[in-house]
């Protein structure tokens, strides 16, 4: 389980085949575990290999599901560990399983915040609400001005400063792709909820 509070960026070293390459965070030299689960883009994967890099093995459902599969050397990830039993939820419950890719649009500079739009396809609007959370890339994020439309829905959030420089986003570009991951509570009480069909 994670929060969606970026502990760390790091850039891609490679994408070989099913096997991922991150730099290792100069903060993270001593205490990480083989088999620990580490949050990059918001996609929960296994920590394989840690000797001097970071290294992951994805599966063929994680490459189809995610942007992962799209990395180049130089790309930059955010990373987050896992969340220990006694800490804090600085951010939204977030399991690194991601719901949809989905792309940023638009960017605009408003009183020293950035509003960035991004768009989640159909038909996964139902899970979000005004003002509730969203992990973009692994970034706990709090959502509005919802725009659905038969393909999706557009949507907004404000970025203040430290989290546009202490996230990937300050090297990403209008147009990439982002991992979404929708609200969990909201996904649970549709699972829950009789059919209406």
């Amino acid at each position: 389980m994670f929060t969606g509070i970026i502990e760390e960026t790091a850039e891609v070293i490679s994408l070989t085949g099913l096997k991922l390459t991150v730099e290792r965070p100069l903060k993270w030299q001593n205490d990480l575990q083989l088999g620990e689960s580490i949050s990059v883009n918001g996609c929960c994967l296994t920590l394989t290999n840690c000797q001097d890099d970071l290294q992951f093995d994805l599966s063929e459902e994680t490459v189809q599901r995610t942007a992962l599969g799209s990395y180049s050397p130089r790309d930059l990830v955010n990373l987050e560990r896992s969340m220990a039993a006694n800490g804090r939820f600085g951010g939204h419950i977030v399991q690194g399983h991601v719901d949809a890719v989905g792309k940023w649009t638009a960017e605009e500079t408003k009183e020293g915040s950035r509003v960035l739009t991004f768009f989640a396809p159909a038909p996964f609007g139902k899970y979000m609400t005004e003002k509730g959370s969203i992990a973009v890339d692994g970034i706990s994020l709090t959502l509005y001005d919802l725009a659905p439309t038969t393909s999706g829905t557009s949507f907004l959030v404000s970025i203040i400063p430290t989290t546009w420089i202490n996230t990937n986003l300050h090297r990403k570009k209008v147009g990439t792709a982002v991992n979404l991951e929708f609200d969990l509570v909201a996904k649970y009480v549709e699972r829950l909820l009789p059919s209406s069909q």
